[in-house]
Protein backbone atom coordinates (compact mmCIF):
# COMPACT_ATOMS: atom_id res chain seq x y z
CA UNK A 1 0.00 0.00 0.00
CA UNK A 2 1.35 3.55 -0.92
CA UNK A 3 1.71 6.47 1.58
CA UNK A 4 -0.50 8.32 -0.02
CA UNK A 5 -3.14 5.47 0.12
CA UNK A 6 -2.35 5.32 3.94
CA UNK A 7 -2.61 9.06 4.68
CA UNK A 8 -6.08 9.12 2.72
CA UNK A 9 -7.28 5.99 5.30
CA UNK A 10 -6.22 8.14 7.68
CA UNK A 11 -7.43 11.41 7.03
CA UNK A 12 -11.11 9.49 6.22
CA UNK A 13 -11.13 8.18 9.23
CA UNK A 14 -11.46 11.41 11.83
CA UNK A 15 -15.47 12.11 10.68
CA UNK A 16 -16.50 7.80 10.52
CA UNK A 17 -17.72 7.29 14.05
CA UNK A 18 -20.66 9.08 15.04
CA UNK A 19 -22.90 8.07 18.09
CA UNK A 20 -25.69 5.89 17.73
CA UNK A 21 -28.65 8.84 16.31
CA UNK A 22 -26.15 10.88 14.52
CA UNK A 23 -25.76 9.11 10.99
CA UNK A 24 -25.83 11.24 8.01
CA UNK A 25 -29.13 10.67 6.33
CA UNK A 26 -27.76 9.80 3.24
CA UNK A 27 -25.34 7.40 4.43
CA UNK A 28 -25.44 3.87 4.61
CA UNK A 29 -24.92 3.05 8.36
CA UNK A 30 -23.12 0.18 9.86
CA UNK A 31 -23.73 -0.50 13.82
CA UNK A 32 -21.38 -1.90 15.72
CA UNK A 33 -22.19 -3.61 18.80
CA UNK A 34 -18.80 -4.56 20.75
CA UNK A 35 -17.38 -4.57 23.24
CA UNK A 36 -15.70 -1.07 24.24
CA UNK A 37 -14.87 -2.22 28.04
CA UNK A 38 -14.37 -5.72 29.78
CA UNK A 39 -12.25 -8.39 28.76
CA UNK A 40 -13.61 -9.04 25.54
CA UNK A 41 -12.21 -5.90 24.34
CA UNK A 42 -9.04 -7.63 24.01
CA UNK A 43 -10.70 -9.65 21.30
CA UNK A 44 -13.48 -6.95 19.80
CA UNK A 45 -11.08 -4.25 19.73
CA UNK A 46 -8.16 -5.50 16.83
CA UNK A 47 -10.95 -6.92 14.51
CA UNK A 48 -13.04 -3.28 15.04
CA UNK A 49 -9.86 -1.48 13.71
CA UNK A 50 -9.62 -3.57 10.80
CA UNK A 51 -13.05 -3.38 9.84
CA UNK A 52 -12.67 0.33 10.10
CA UNK A 53 -9.98 0.49 7.68
CA UNK A 54 -12.10 -1.53 5.12
CA UNK A 55 -14.96 1.01 5.50
CA UNK A 56 -12.05 3.92 4.70
CA UNK A 57 -10.83 2.26 1.65
CA UNK A 58 -14.45 1.68 0.57
CA UNK A 59 -15.35 5.56 1.01
CA UNK A 60 -12.04 6.60 0.02
CA UNK A 61 -12.94 4.85 -3.48
CA UNK A 62 -16.17 6.36 -3.93
CA UNK A 63 -18.53 4.60 -1.03
CA UNK A 64 -20.79 1.84 -1.81
CA UNK A 65 -23.86 2.10 -4.14
CA UNK A 66 -22.27 5.94 -4.54
CA UNK A 67 -23.29 6.51 -0.68
CA UNK A 68 -20.39 6.92 1.63
CA UNK A 69 -20.63 4.58 4.96
CA UNK A 70 -20.72 5.53 8.60
CA UNK A 71 -20.94 3.57 11.66
CA UNK A 72 -22.70 4.12 14.91
CA UNK A 73 -21.54 2.25 18.15
CA UNK A 74 -22.16 1.00 21.80
CA UNK A 75 -20.53 -0.47 23.98
CA UNK A 76 -21.60 -4.52 25.30
CA UNK A 77 -19.08 -4.24 28.31
CA UNK A 78 -18.53 -7.79 27.91
CA UNK A 79 -22.12 -7.94 29.28
CA UNK A 80 -25.08 -10.27 27.31
CA UNK A 81 -27.27 -7.88 28.73
CA UNK A 82 -25.89 -4.93 27.58
CA UNK A 83 -25.61 -6.50 24.44
CA UNK A 84 -28.82 -6.74 24.00
CA UNK A 85 -29.34 -3.46 24.41
CA UNK A 86 -26.10 -2.06 22.62
CA UNK A 87 -27.52 -4.00 19.55
CA UNK A 88 -31.27 -1.93 19.84
CA UNK A 89 -28.96 1.13 19.94
CA UNK A 90 -27.25 1.33 17.06
CA UNK A 91 -30.63 -0.52 15.25
CA UNK A 92 -32.28 2.75 16.51
CA UNK A 93 -29.38 5.08 15.32
CA UNK A 94 -30.48 3.99 11.86
CA UNK A 95 -27.44 0.71 11.26
CA UNK A 96 -28.34 -1.64 7.84
CA UNK A 97 -25.89 -3.90 8.97
CA UNK A 98 -24.76 -4.78 12.48
CA UNK A 99 -21.24 -5.81 13.63
CA UNK A 100 -21.24 -7.67 16.89
CA UNK A 101 -18.84 -9.28 19.11
CA UNK A 102 -15.96 -11.54 18.55
CA UNK A 103 -17.57 -14.47 20.76
CA UNK A 104 -20.77 -16.57 19.98
CA UNK A 105 -22.44 -16.25 23.84
CA UNK A 106 -21.35 -12.53 24.16
CA UNK A 107 -22.17 -11.61 20.56
CA UNK A 108 -25.70 -13.24 20.09
CA UNK A 109 -27.69 -10.85 21.75
CA UNK A 110 -26.95 -8.05 19.72
CA UNK A 111 -26.91 -10.55 16.74
CA UNK A 112 -31.00 -11.66 17.93
CA UNK A 113 -31.61 -8.07 17.59
CA UNK A 114 -30.71 -7.53 14.64
CA UNK A 115 -32.13 -10.82 13.55
CA UNK A 116 -35.66 -9.70 15.16
CA UNK A 117 -35.29 -6.29 13.04
CA UNK A 118 -34.54 -7.93 9.51
CA UNK A 119 -31.23 -6.78 9.57
CA UNK A 120 -27.99 -8.98 9.11
CA UNK A 121 -24.87 -9.32 11.45
CA UNK A 122 -21.62 -10.41 11.16
CA UNK A 123 -19.54 -11.81 13.63
CA UNK A 124 -16.24 -10.04 13.63
CA UNK A 125 -13.98 -13.29 14.79
CA UNK A 126 -16.54 -16.07 16.42
CA UNK A 127 -15.96 -19.32 15.37
CA UNK A 128 -18.83 -21.64 16.92
CA UNK A 129 -21.00 -22.87 14.67
CA UNK A 130 -23.79 -21.08 16.50
CA UNK A 131 -22.28 -17.92 15.08
CA UNK A 132 -24.69 -17.91 12.50
CA UNK A 133 -28.24 -19.74 11.04
CA UNK A 134 -27.41 -22.20 13.57
CA UNK A 135 -27.43 -19.79 16.72
CA UNK A 136 -28.75 -16.54 15.23
CA UNK A 137 -30.93 -17.16 12.01
CA UNK A 138 -30.40 -17.02 8.77
CA UNK A 139 -29.31 -13.30 8.31
CA UNK A 140 -26.01 -14.24 10.82
CA UNK A 141 -22.45 -14.66 9.86
CA UNK A 142 -18.98 -14.89 10.88
CA UNK A 143 -16.04 -13.84 8.37
CA UNK A 144 -13.72 -16.01 10.53
CA UNK A 145 -13.14 -20.40 10.25
CA UNK A 146 -14.13 -22.24 12.32
CA UNK A 147 -12.55 -23.69 15.66
CA UNK A 148 -13.18 -27.43 14.45
CA UNK A 149 -11.28 -26.40 11.09
CA UNK A 150 -8.26 -24.98 12.88
CA UNK A 151 -7.49 -28.75 14.61
CA UNK A 152 -8.48 -30.29 11.21
CA UNK A 153 -5.76 -28.47 9.68
CA UNK A 154 -3.21 -28.92 12.23
CA UNK A 155 -4.01 -32.93 12.28
CA UNK A 156 -3.58 -33.13 8.54
CA UNK A 157 -0.52 -30.79 8.02
CA UNK A 158 0.97 -32.48 11.08
CA UNK A 159 0.73 -36.36 9.31
CA UNK A 160 1.12 -34.85 5.82
CA UNK A 161 4.00 -32.63 5.99
CA UNK A 162 5.83 -33.77 9.72
CA UNK A 163 5.17 -37.44 9.06
CA UNK A 164 2.95 -37.61 12.53
CA UNK A 165 1.71 -40.55 13.08
CA UNK A 166 0.80 -40.45 16.94
CA UNK A 167 -0.87 -37.86 18.60
CA UNK A 168 -1.88 -37.66 22.02
CA UNK A 169 -5.07 -35.31 22.88
CA UNK A 170 -4.76 -32.96 25.83
CA UNK A 171 -8.45 -30.76 25.84
CA UNK A 172 -8.74 -27.76 28.06
CA UNK A 173 -12.66 -28.02 28.58
CA UNK A 174 -13.06 -24.37 29.75
CA UNK A 175 -14.81 -22.94 26.85
CA UNK A 176 -16.71 -24.17 23.83
CA UNK A 177 -13.87 -22.93 21.61
CA UNK A 178 -11.01 -25.64 23.00
CA UNK A 179 -13.95 -28.60 22.50
CA UNK A 180 -14.15 -27.67 18.70
CA UNK A 181 -10.79 -27.72 18.54
CA UNK A 182 -10.44 -31.36 19.40
CA UNK A 183 -13.59 -31.93 17.45
CA UNK A 184 -12.04 -30.82 14.28
CA UNK A 185 -8.96 -33.36 15.20
CA UNK A 186 -11.52 -35.58 16.20
CA UNK A 187 -12.90 -35.49 12.52
CA UNK A 188 -10.00 -35.31 10.55
CA UNK A 189 -8.28 -37.96 12.15
CA UNK A 190 -9.53 -41.39 11.49
CA UNK A 191 -9.04 -40.65 7.66
CA UNK A 192 -5.13 -40.65 8.32
CA UNK A 193 -4.31 -43.95 7.77
CA UNK A 194 -1.58 -45.46 10.10
CA UNK A 195 -1.97 -42.24 12.42
CA UNK A 196 -2.79 -43.31 16.11
CA UNK A 197 -4.16 -41.56 18.94
CA UNK A 198 -2.02 -43.24 21.43
CA UNK A 199 -3.93 -41.06 25.02
CA UNK A 200 -6.40 -38.12 25.71
CA UNK A 201 -6.51 -36.46 29.05
CA UNK A 202 -8.93 -33.45 29.88
CA UNK A 203 -8.11 -30.25 32.02
CA UNK A 204 -9.15 -26.94 33.27
CA UNK A 205 -7.53 -23.68 32.30
CA UNK A 206 -7.06 -22.42 35.79
CA UNK A 207 -5.67 -25.80 36.93
CA UNK A 208 -2.34 -24.86 38.72
CA UNK A 209 -0.60 -28.37 37.85
CA UNK A 210 -1.19 -30.89 35.11
CA UNK A 211 1.52 -33.12 36.53
CA UNK A 212 -0.91 -36.41 36.75
CA UNK A 213 -1.38 -35.57 32.46
CA UNK A 214 2.24 -34.98 32.38
CA UNK A 215 3.23 -38.40 33.86
CA UNK A 216 0.68 -40.27 31.80
CA UNK A 217 2.72 -38.91 28.75
CA UNK A 218 5.67 -39.15 29.95
CA UNK A 219 4.76 -43.15 30.89
CA UNK A 220 4.20 -43.80 27.29
CA UNK A 221 7.28 -45.65 25.08
CA UNK A 222 7.41 -44.01 22.48
CA UNK A 223 7.05 -40.62 23.40
CA UNK A 224 3.91 -39.40 20.77
CA UNK A 225 5.15 -37.90 18.01
CA UNK A 226 2.75 -34.94 18.49
CA UNK A 227 0.32 -33.52 21.41
CA UNK A 228 -3.02 -32.17 20.29
CA UNK A 229 -3.38 -29.42 22.83
CA UNK A 230 -6.74 -27.67 22.97
CA UNK A 231 -6.72 -24.56 24.60
CA UNK A 232 -6.03 -20.69 25.37
CA UNK A 233 -4.08 -18.23 27.10
CA UNK A 234 -3.71 -18.17 29.88
CA UNK A 235 -3.95 -21.96 30.91
CA UNK A 236 -2.30 -22.92 27.61
CA UNK A 237 1.02 -21.56 28.42
CA UNK A 238 1.26 -22.78 31.68
CA UNK A 239 0.80 -26.42 30.62
CA UNK A 240 3.34 -25.82 27.39
CA UNK A 241 6.14 -24.54 30.38
CA UNK A 242 5.12 -28.14 32.49
CA UNK A 243 5.66 -30.29 29.30
CA UNK A 244 8.60 -28.67 28.20
CA UNK A 245 9.85 -28.68 31.88
CA UNK A 246 9.38 -32.19 31.79
CA UNK A 247 11.71 -32.87 29.29
CA UNK A 248 8.72 -33.61 26.75
CA UNK A 249 10.30 -32.48 23.63
CA UNK A 250 6.82 -34.04 21.35
CA UNK A 251 5.89 -31.28 18.78
CA UNK A 252 2.58 -29.44 20.46
CA UNK A 253 -0.68 -27.98 17.97
CA UNK A 254 -2.72 -25.85 19.41
CA UNK A 255 -5.47 -23.65 17.42
CA UNK A 256 -5.16 -20.17 16.36
CA UNK A 257 -6.01 -18.46 19.79
CA UNK A 258 -2.51 -19.04 21.05
CA UNK A 259 -1.17 -16.95 18.39
CA UNK A 260 1.06 -14.07 19.07
CA UNK A 261 4.16 -13.21 20.44
CA UNK A 262 2.59 -11.92 24.13
CA UNK A 263 2.76 -14.85 25.87
CA UNK A 264 6.11 -16.36 24.96
CA UNK A 265 8.45 -15.29 27.31
CA UNK A 266 6.52 -17.40 29.85
CA UNK A 267 8.04 -20.62 28.04
CA UNK A 268 11.65 -19.04 27.07
CA UNK A 269 13.71 -20.47 24.03
CA UNK A 270 10.39 -22.19 23.18
CA UNK A 271 10.36 -24.93 19.85
CA UNK A 272 8.51 -27.09 18.06
CA UNK A 273 4.83 -25.10 18.37
CA UNK A 274 2.87 -24.90 15.38
CA UNK A 275 -0.98 -23.08 14.95
CA UNK A 276 -2.81 -22.10 12.08
CA UNK A 277 -3.76 -17.86 11.79
CA UNK A 278 -5.09 -16.46 8.57
CA UNK A 279 -2.30 -13.74 8.40
CA UNK A 280 0.88 -13.12 9.65
CA UNK A 281 1.16 -9.97 12.29
CA UNK A 282 5.31 -10.56 11.88
CA UNK A 283 5.95 -9.07 8.99
CA UNK A 284 6.47 -12.84 7.03
CA UNK A 285 3.06 -12.66 5.28
CA UNK A 286 3.68 -14.81 1.58
CA UNK A 287 0.82 -11.95 0.70
CA UNK A 288 2.69 -8.47 0.03
CA UNK A 289 -0.17 -6.68 0.83
CA UNK A 290 -0.97 -8.14 4.25
CA UNK A 291 2.12 -6.50 5.14
CA UNK A 292 1.04 -3.61 4.14
CA UNK A 293 -2.24 -3.82 5.54
CA UNK A 294 -0.35 -4.73 9.16
CA UNK A 295 1.63 -1.05 8.13
CA UNK A 296 -1.98 0.91 8.00
CA UNK A 297 -3.30 -0.51 10.76
CA UNK A 298 0.51 0.40 12.91
CA UNK A 299 -0.16 4.04 11.72
CA UNK A 300 -3.77 3.95 12.72
CA UNK A 301 -3.34 2.46 16.31
CA UNK A 302 0.09 3.05 16.49
CA UNK A 303 1.27 -0.62 16.87
CA UNK A 304 1.08 -3.68 14.44
CA UNK A 305 -1.78 -6.06 14.77
CA UNK A 306 -1.23 -7.97 17.98
CA UNK A 307 -3.03 -11.30 17.03
CA UNK A 308 -4.33 -12.61 13.84
CA UNK A 309 -8.16 -12.03 15.06
CA UNK A 310 -7.20 -8.64 13.61
CA UNK A 311 -8.20 -10.11 10.47
CA UNK A 312 -11.81 -11.09 10.30
CA UNK A 313 -13.26 -7.58 11.10
CA UNK A 314 -11.55 -6.56 7.37
CA UNK A 315 -13.04 -9.32 5.72
CA UNK A 316 -16.15 -8.80 6.77
CA UNK A 317 -16.69 -5.68 5.59
CA UNK A 318 -15.18 -6.84 2.36
CA UNK A 319 -17.28 -9.74 1.64
CA UNK A 320 -20.73 -8.09 2.72
CA UNK A 321 -19.72 -4.89 0.69
CA UNK A 322 -19.22 -6.80 -2.18
CA UNK A 323 -22.60 -8.67 -1.69
CA UNK A 324 -24.22 -5.47 -1.34
CA UNK A 325 -22.35 -4.33 -5.01
CA UNK A 326 -23.78 -7.65 -6.65
CA UNK A 327 -27.53 -7.47 -5.37
CA UNK A 328 -27.65 -3.85 -5.86
CA UNK A 329 -29.41 -3.10 -2.56
CA UNK A 330 -29.19 -2.79 1.18
CA UNK A 331 -32.32 -5.56 1.27
CA UNK A 332 -31.02 -8.08 3.87
CA UNK A 333 -32.71 -10.98 2.26
CA UNK A 334 -30.94 -10.19 -1.36
CA UNK A 335 -27.98 -9.51 0.03
CA UNK A 336 -27.93 -12.50 1.91
CA UNK A 337 -28.37 -14.33 -1.22
CA UNK A 338 -25.45 -12.72 -3.01
CA UNK A 339 -23.40 -13.94 0.57
CA UNK A 340 -24.36 -17.45 -0.18
CA UNK A 341 -23.62 -17.55 -3.93
CA UNK A 342 -19.46 -17.39 -2.60
CA UNK A 343 -17.84 -19.47 -3.11
CA UNK A 344 -13.77 -18.97 -2.62
CA UNK A 345 -14.27 -15.41 -2.89
CA UNK A 346 -10.57 -13.59 -2.72
CA UNK A 347 -10.09 -11.88 0.46
CA UNK A 348 -6.93 -10.07 1.86
CA UNK A 349 -6.80 -12.96 4.29
CA UNK A 350 -7.99 -16.16 2.26
CA UNK A 351 -11.26 -17.26 0.33
CA UNK A 352 -14.08 -17.14 1.88
CA UNK A 353 -17.71 -19.32 1.09
CA UNK A 354 -20.56 -19.14 2.84
CA UNK A 355 -24.11 -21.41 1.23
CA UNK A 356 -27.97 -21.79 2.70
CA UNK A 357 -26.81 -23.89 5.00
CA UNK A 358 -23.44 -22.79 6.63
CA UNK A 359 -22.64 -18.78 7.31
CA UNK A 360 -18.73 -19.66 8.56
CA UNK A 361 -15.71 -21.46 7.26
CA UNK A 362 -16.03 -25.05 7.14
CA UNK A 363 -12.87 -25.31 5.56
CA UNK A 364 -10.28 -22.16 5.22
CA UNK A 365 -6.89 -21.90 3.54
CA UNK A 366 -4.60 -21.52 6.89
CA UNK A 367 -1.01 -20.17 7.03
CA UNK A 368 1.19 -22.62 9.67
CA UNK A 369 2.81 -20.59 12.24
CA UNK A 370 5.67 -22.40 13.90
CA UNK A 371 7.65 -21.23 16.95
CA UNK A 372 11.63 -22.13 16.98
CA UNK A 373 13.87 -20.42 19.25
CA UNK A 374 11.14 -18.59 21.37
CA UNK A 375 10.12 -16.73 18.23
CA UNK A 376 7.40 -17.04 15.76
CA UNK A 377 7.64 -17.32 11.65
CA UNK A 378 5.26 -18.70 8.82
CA UNK A 379 7.01 -21.94 7.59
CA UNK A 380 3.76 -23.24 5.57
CA UNK A 381 -0.04 -22.88 4.24
CA UNK A 382 -2.30 -25.50 4.31
CA UNK A 383 -6.31 -26.16 3.27
CA UNK A 384 -7.73 -29.32 4.58
CA UNK A 385 -8.88 -32.23 1.76
CA UNK A 386 -12.29 -31.37 2.55
CA UNK A 387 -14.99 -29.37 4.47
CA UNK A 388 -16.33 -30.72 7.53
CA UNK A 389 -20.06 -31.79 7.31
CA UNK A 390 -22.34 -29.51 8.91
CA UNK A 391 -23.45 -32.81 10.99
CA UNK A 392 -19.97 -33.22 12.12
CA UNK A 393 -20.21 -29.85 13.43
CA UNK A 394 -23.43 -29.74 15.18
CA UNK A 395 -22.35 -33.25 17.22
Amino acid sequence: MKTTKKLAILAAAGGLLLSANAAMADDIVIGMATAQSGWMQAYDAPARESALIRIDEINAAGGLLGRQISVVEADTKTDRAEGARAGLEVLDGGADMVVVSCDYDFGAPAALAAQAAGKISFFLCAESIKAGIQGVGPFSFSASVLAAVQGATMAEWAYEKKNVRSFYVLLDTWIEYNKGICDGFDWMAPSLADAEVVGRDTFVNDDASVAAQITRIRNLDPQPDAIMLCSVMPGAASVIKQLRAAGITSMILNGSAVDGSYWLDSVPGLDNFYVPVQGSIYGDDPNPAVTAFNEAYAERTGAGPSTQYTYPGYVLIDVWAKAVERAGTLDSAAVVAELEKMVDEPTLFGPRTFNSEIHHQNRGRYLISEVSGGAPHIVDEWTISEPIPLEALLK
